[in-house]
C-alpha cells in the first residue's frame, strides 16, 4: 500500500504535475539564469530509466526536502547510509527559496565522507510516472546530476538513485564558513518560502528519524545567532 502523503506533499505533487510547470519555471527564472536544456533534461531521464531493470521497484535516497516533503508515491521507506558523499549547503539559491536580491543556500550531496538519510521505494508499476515528476523537481535547474549509488540498509546493499551537486555549475559555492552559510540560510526567501524554514524542517526530520548529523547540528547552533546582513 502506498504511504499516505500529507497536504504539503500533495500540494507539491500537484504543482509538479501541472502541464505548464516547465514553461512556468523557465519564464520565472532570473535573467542570465542557466537551466538544463530540454534535450539534456529528456536525455538524462531516459538514461536513468533505461538503466533501471523493468519490473523492479526503484529506490531514491533522500537527504533533504525529499525526507520531509517527498511528493512521491512510495510504498516503503528505510533509514539508509551512502558512502563517498556528504550533505552540504553548497548551492546558491535564486529561485524557489531565494531571489537575486535575497539569495539563499540549498542542500546537495557533495563529494567525500558519508551521509545518512532515507530510502524511498517506488513500486515497479509507478516508476516511470514518479521518476518523471522527480526529474521536474530536481533536474530542471541544472545544479544536480543524477546517478546510481549503493545505499546500505543495515548491512544490506540497495541500488539507489541520488541527486548530487554538479561542481561545474556556477551556482556551486563549495564549502563556505559556518557564518557565511548561516547568513545565506537566514537571508534566502522566495516564492516557495524561506531557506531557514527548509533548514529547520530538515533538522527536525533528522532528529525525528534518530539520524545524527554532527555538521547540521553545529550549523544549527550558528544559524540562530547570525544576522542576514
Amino acid at each position: 500500500m502506498p504511504i499516505e502523503l500529507d497536504p504539503a506533499a500533495l500540494g507539491m505533487r500537484e504543482r509538479l504535475s501541472h502541464v505548464d510547470f516547465l514553461a512556468n519555471a523557465r519564464a520565472s527564472a532570473p535573467a542570465g539564469f542557466r537551466m538544463r536544456t530540454h534535450a539534456d533534461f529528456e536525455g538524462t531521464l531516459e538514461r536513468i530509466l533505461c538503466s533501471h531493470r523493468p519490473g523492479e521497484p526503484l529506490h531514491v535516497f533522500a537527504y533533504g526536502s525529499l525526507m520531509w516533503n517527498p511528493a512521491l508515491m512510495h510504498d516503503a521507506q528505510f533509514k539508509a547510509r551512502i558512502h563517498g558523499w556528504h550533505r552540504s549547503f553548497c548551492i546558491r539559491n535564486f529561485v524557489g527559496r531565494g531571489t537575486p536580491e535575497c539569495p539563499g543556500l540549498m542542500l546537495a550531496l557533495d563529494k567525500g565522507g558519508c551521509c545518512n538519510g532515507v530510502l524511498l521505494r517506488i513500486p515497479a508499476s509507478n516508476v516511470s510516472e514518479e521518476v518523471a515528476l522527480l526529474w521536474r523537481r530536481e533536474m530542471t535547474w541544472g545544479t544536480y546530476d543524477a546517478r546510481w549509488v549503493t545505499a546500505w540498509v543495515d548491512s544490506a546493499p540497495v541500488r539507489a538513485l541520488v541527486f548530487v551537486v554538479d561542481r561545474r555549475h556556477e551556482r556551486y559555492v563549495g564549502k563556505l564558513s559556518p557564518q557565511e552559510t548561516a547568513r545565506l540560510i537566514n537571508c534566502g526567501r522566495g516564492a516557495l518560502g524561506t531557506c531557514s524554514d527548509y533548514f529547520d524542517a530538515t533538522v527536525r526530520k533528522l532528529r525525528e528519524l534518530g539520524i545524527r548529523d554532527a555538521a547540521m547540528e553545529r550549523l544549527h547552533a550558528v544559524v540562530g545567532h547570525v544576522p542576514t546582513s
